[in-house]
């Protein structure tokens, strides 16, 4: 049965890919029908997902199908899990995208459809591989479809720097993943995944740890690998971002809880290092995200953000491994993953929702994009719920998640090794900072941008909608799906727990995690007599709370509170100020620019804009400000410098004299001669 599920969503994606790029975009049956066949495939693999957490674990043996090796298909508990999530995002992605290039001008020519169902197949192909090869392949396949999604507004300059700074990481990730596979195999002498558990500790463990968190940590943007995020996600083509965001970035987490479960018991520095590494990401992530002025880049940070956190998750189940307590490593693990599910659904509806106000309006900047949520009762619904997850606000996955991570963290003093409490005890600083920090981020997107008033900005320069269009059909049923399931995920946090339970039962026992249950409706972070959180009766208690408060208060106020009552906005306590003075998207942030200073590297400059007049008391002046991000600043740019400078001394070399030429060899064969001796 898996075999034939397979079957049916390589068929649908493959036929997809296949009409988008023979037809193209021209008619309009031919612009949706790929991502039609991506609905129909996903709903097929998500059926192939929850067989393999319910179920027993299936293997195919392929032969030699991919040309190297032993071809394996591997789909137990923790496959399945993974391919519940990115399938069933799959389909609400795919009929966003249904909707979104209805309108004729949004897609031009060929690949994108392509390029999307690359995606979703290789993320399948990662998932389900059962030897190093086929693993590599759908990651490299990955970074492939990245590249063609980021670079598919081929004309603009931007598009392209996005395209191949994307293309970069993902190579440099990449191989960094195949060093580490490549040593685990050798020493485990099979390409077999199920085989490298017999590695024991030693160089070769430690260093293949090495390189496959530096290889995940590129995926899923982990500092000083998060710089092609805000590039890339923004250049995207719509609701792909989506897919790029919400499906392929679980590829990394799943590469991360694979072979945390094949090596085992890390050293305890690697547990240090990636809790601080963890925290600081999160941290630069928010602060970025905050006061950045495009809402794609907001959200794109904020994808730094939680990819910070869901590290800081493993790094606790990474502590618990090092100190060899299961309590630990059970608590750090669901932790992580009640993370992965919270940001995969709310990312995903975030930029399938903001897809819709980019192509109506013409511009994702946020002056601009003021009460956007007026003609947009579907997305702006579904942006509203998704922004208040990803900000952790109850009754969302995201709250819950967020809770799991703090509680996992405050387990600290169950460990005895003291770097390794330091390490848990300054991650969760930096949550909890981040966590307040996110808060401010996504009132400033709600309160200026999709509840604000349009063109409050300044008057009469508003951009007007092209289409009024908000996702019709599939589309709205795409973005309102994944809204609900962050709230329904919620209301079900003590299923999911279970379900995630089963699904993890290949790292950590399933008695293990499902010690978070104190009962049917009130979780625990494992260890009992701890603290309690029940988010099924928070869920039930706060709405009627709400509705009590509103009730009362109509009929203390005799219903006076229902009168609409109509008085001039309030700008500010001073005369003489007009609409212009109405805080903008940019002064709202002005605040986190001042406090964290040192970490935006602001800077600020004073520009007369217009001299008045002589008996006015003051002069009109605009303050102009800008950040600067420091991993860019002083890694990345010093590092082209020195690059280019060496590139330019080395085409000295293209235009030499033969005699030279024989030099340099004559020179490079005896040192290699050397290092041949040395070696025997």
């Amino acid at each position: 049965m898996t075999g034939l599920l397979l079957l049916v969503t390589g068929a649908s994606w493959g036929v997809g890919a296949a009409i988008d790029l023979v037809v193209g975009t021209g008619r309009r049956w031919a612009r949706s029908m790929p991502y039609l066949l991506g609905l129909v495939g996903s709903v097929s693999m998500a059926v192939a997902g929850v067989r393999a957490v319910l179920g027993a674990t299936t293997t195919l043996e392929l032969g030699s199908t991919l040309g190297v090796g032993e071809t394996v298909v591997r789909i137990d508990p923790l496959a399945g899990l993974f391919l519940t999530l990115v399938a069933v995002l799959g389909v609400a992605v795919s009929g966003s995208l249904v909707g979104w290039v209805q309108p004729e001008g949004r897609v031009h020519g060929r690949g994108v459809g392509a390029g999307y169902l690359l995606l979703l197949g290789a993320v399948v192909v990662v998932v389900v591989a059962g030897d190093a090869f086929t693993f590599l392949f759908g990651w490299e396949s990955l970074t492939v479809a990245s590249f063609i999604l980021t670079g598919a507004r081929r004309g603009d300059a931007r598009s392209a720097r996005a395209s191949w700074a994307t293309l970069g990481v993902g190579v440099l990730g990449g191989a960094a993943l195949l060093f580490g596979l490549l040593l685990m195999a050798a020493g485990a002498h099979s390409d077999l995944l199920s085989a490298w558990s017999r590695l024991g500790p030693g160089p070769v463990h430690t260093i293949a740890s090495v390189l496959v968190i530096a290889g995940v940590g590129a995926k899923v943007g982990i500092v000083p690998l998060q710089v092609w995020l805000p590039l890339g996600y923004p250049s995207s083509p719509g609701p792909t971002r989506a897919a790029m965001a919400g499906i392929s970035v679980n590829v990394g987490f799943y590469g991360l809880w694979r072979f945390f479960g094949i090596l085992g018991r890390p050293p305890i520095w690697l547990a240090v290092v990636v809790l601080v590494l963890g925290g600081a990401t999160a941290l630069l992530g928010i602060a970025f995200a905050s006061v950045q002025g495009s809402l794609n880049r907001v959200i794109a940070y904020s994808s730094v953000e939680h990819a910070g956190i869901i590290f800081v998750a493993y790094g606790v189940a990474l502590a618990g491994a090092a100190t060899q307590r299961t309590g630990v490593i059970a608590v750090g693990l669901l932790a992580g993953s009640l993370q992965v599910l919270a940001h995969a659904v709310a990312k995903s509806a975030l930029f399938a929702s903001s897809a819709f106000f980019e192509s109506n309006f013409g511009s994702d900047d946020l002056e601009r994009l003021r009460g956007v949520g007026v003609g947009h009762r579907a997305s702006a619904t579904s942006f509203a719920i998704a922004s208040a997850t990803l900000a952790g606000l109850p009754p969302t996955i995201g709250f819950v998640s967020e809770w799991f991570v703090l509680e996992a963290l405050l387990q600290e003093f169950r460990l005895q090794v003291l770097a390794v409490r330091l390490a848990m005890a300054l991650a969760g600083a930096l949550v909890a900072l981040t966590a307040g920090i996110a808060s401010l981020c996504f009132v400033r997107l709600l309160g200026l941008t999709l509840l604000g008033r349009p063109g409050a900005w300044r008057p009469g320069r508003a951009p007007k909608a092209r289409h009024r269009v908000d996702g019709e059909g599939l589309g709205s049923f795409g973005s309102l799906f994944m809204a609900t399931c962050c709230l329904g995920l919620a209301a079900a946090a003590p299923w999911v727990i279970r379900y995630l339970s089963l699904g993890l039962a290949p790292i950590v026992a399933y008695h293990a995690t499902i010690g978070s249950l104190k009962s049917p409706w009130v979780l625990q972070p494992v260890y009992s007599n701890f603290s309690i959180l029940s988010p099924s009766w928070l869920f039930v208690v706060m709405p009627v709370g709400v509705a009590i408060v509103a009730l009362a208060s109509v009929v203390f106020s005799r219903g006076r509170l229902l009168r609409v009552r109509r008085v001039p906005a309030w700008r500010c306590a001073s005369a003489g100020f007009d609409d212009r003075a109405r805080y903008s998207a940019f002064g709202y942030a002005n605040a986190l620019r001042h406090v964290l200073s040192n970490v935006l590297g602001t800077r600020s400059e004073t520009i007369t804009v217009d001299e008045a007049a002589a008996e006015a008391p003051c002069v009109q002046v605009e303050v102009r400000s800008s950040v600067v991000e420091p991993v860019e600043a002083y890694l990345y740019r010093p590092t082209k410098r020195a690059w280019l400078w060496l590139s330019a001394r080395a085409r000295r070399l293209q235009s030499g004299r033969l005699d030279a030429y024989v030099g340099y060899m004559l020179v490079a064969l005896v040192a290699l001669l050397a290092v041949v001796v040395a070696m025997k």
